[in-house]
């Protein structure tokens, strides 16, 4: 499938299990790659590995990508590029984290222990396969947007959730005495490897992850081929992706972060940058008011042609273990 090389902003998603055993000293030489280069986006770094997602021109974002391929044991970055006509972040960031994705889970060693690897081109037979226990492994708000058909949904708001939300249904997911295999994915393809390699510490040795996530899966697999139902919730001004990587069609609520599709934003609750009809009892007039002013700036600095900061979008995945999506992303 090719990409539509004419749009002018290069988005490279990454990331890679790998051990820094001083990530703080990596941090600060990153941050300088990326301002010299000129790209935007945001980079986790952990005792685990990296994790990002940056934007720019292409020769911009290839020269990052050179410096983080050169960090150790990053040689072999997993990595998806996708397009967009537009700059999708605002600013430029390098973290230090804990974990370059959230489960809250100090025994999973990703480095050390994950499931086996599944190509977009043969996870159609995975799904396909009735003795196949197949789980989102997203979060909730991100599978409204679109799932593989056949996929259980965990419903879960965090990724720090989904160990509980496992261990409460292992007997009902895996039955007594079957022995199924279990196969996960996730947008970019850190938080289902992350999560094979919970299970794996739980037991369960037939587990497969899909490489490179959804979005891989969406840049390979011919749309009149898949077995893919909606869109792709992704972690930036994007919103959503379609098969090709294309942009998709939601909008996001500025108020919950929500993905709205269009009958949503038709819904008498959704008022633009200030409110949805899923958080439209969650918020009090109080926060109503000031996302009612920011919007009013947002609209005045999009009159004068700048981009205002309020119009960024708040780091979910640094809480919720996201790829910027990262998985990926901001979010694989």
């Amino acid at each position: 499938m090719t990409l539509p090389e004419h749009t002018p902003i290069k988005v490279a998603a990454l990331y890679r299990f790998t051990p820094f055993p001083e990530p703080a000293t990596l941090r600060d030489p990153l941050m300088a790659a990326c301002n010299e280069a000129g790209v935007k986006g945001t980079i986790l770094l952990a005792p685990e590995g990296i994790n990002g997602t940056i934007a720019g021109p292409d020769s911009a974002v290839d020269a990052v990508l050179d410096h983080i391929r050169a960090l150790p044991g990053c040689d072999k970055l997993e990595l998806k590029i996708s397009r967009a006509a537009e700059m999708p972040f605002y600013r430029m960031k390098v973290r230090l984290k804990k974990e370059i994705v959230t489960m809250g889970e100090p025994s999973v060693d990703p480095t050390a222990s994950v499931g086996r690897y599944v190509s977009p081109l043969e996870w159609n037979d995975v799904v396909a396969d009735p003795d196949t226990i197949l789980i989102d492994t997203r979060n909730d708000y991100e599978v409204a947007a679109g799932q593989f058909k056949g996929a259980i949904d965990p419903q879960t708001p965090s990724f720090r959730d989904f160990p509980k939300w496992f261990r409460e249904r292992r007997d009902e997911l895996l039955g007594q005495g079957k022995t199924p295999r279990v196969a996960m994915y996730c947008t970019g393809g850190i938080r289902c490897e992350k999560s094979t390699s919970f299970l794996r510490g739980e037991g369960v040795e037939d587990v497969v992850h899909l490489k490179g996530g959804i979005l891989k899966y969406l840049e390979t697999v011919p749309e009149d081929e898949s077995l893919w139902e909606g869109e792709c919730f992704v972690f930036d001004e994007r919103v959503t992706v379609k098969h090709g990587l294309e942009t998709g069609s939601y909008a996001l609520c500025r108020a919950c972060r929500r993905p709205l599709d269009e009958d949503a934003r038709a819904h008498p609750d959704y008022v633009e940058g200030i409110s949805c009809a899923g958080c439209i009892t969650e918020r009090d007039d109080e926060q109503r008011a000031r996302y009612a002013e920011r919007q009013r700036q947002e609209e005045l600095a999009a009159k004068r042609g700048v981009a205002h900061v309020g119009a960024v979008l708040p780091e979910r995945e640094l809480r919720d273990g996201g790829d910027w999506e990262s998985e990926w992303g901001p979010k694989f």
